[in-house]
């Protein structure tokens, strides 16, 4: 009946940068927060289509994601 209201959850914006890894082979797409102190890659969800990368960026309010690959 009633739709549940998300929560922005939020990340370290000092240490972590949002990035969409691509794989160049299946051209898989997995978004996350890379490390940038150690380059360690978190995967949070796998992007399928543009509303689940819009569904990522109003989620944890990222206005501008980049591509690694």
């Amino acid at each position: 009946m009633f739709k549940k209201k998300e929560k922005k959850v939020y990340y370290d914006k000092e240490n972590q940068i949002p990035i969409l890894k691509c794989s160049i082979c299946n051209g898989e797409q997995v978004a996350g927060f890379k490390d940038s102190r150690t380059g360690k890659f978190e995967e949070v969800m796998l992007i399928r289509n543009q509303k689940d990368l819009d569904h990522f960026k109003e989620l944890y309010g990222v206005k501008d994601i980049g591509k690694e690959y």
